[in-house]
């Protein structure tokens, strides 16, 4: 009897630590987890397009800066395509 409290109390634990009941709570509620997702969904759009744009910005200013240094052939490929960038962004 006494190792089957002792299995009880570790599964007990053992469930805490998977927060199984805060996770049955909220399927109970399919509306409060439809807002969550739907949060969750918007942080990660958010987060893509911040970041996107970053990257877009820095690859811009490295195709600026190979410009610069006037490389043969590749200089004049980048110099089109920063051109039309910016001529797309105004």
């Amino acid at each position: 009897m006494q190792k089957l409290g002792a299995r009880i109390a570790e599964l007990s634990i053992a469930m805490e630590k998977m927060k199984l009941a805060e996770y049955v709570s909220l399927l109970e509620r399919p509306y409060r987890l439809l807002y969550i997702n739907f949060l969750t969904g918007i942080a990660r759009g958010l987060g893509i397009a911040v970041g996107f744009t970053i990257l877009g910005a820095i690859v811009l200013y490295i195709l600026k800066r190979l410009v610069m240094v006037n490389l043969p052939g590749i200089s004049s490929f980048i110099a089109t395509i920063v051109s039309l960038v910016q001529l797309r962004l105004h």
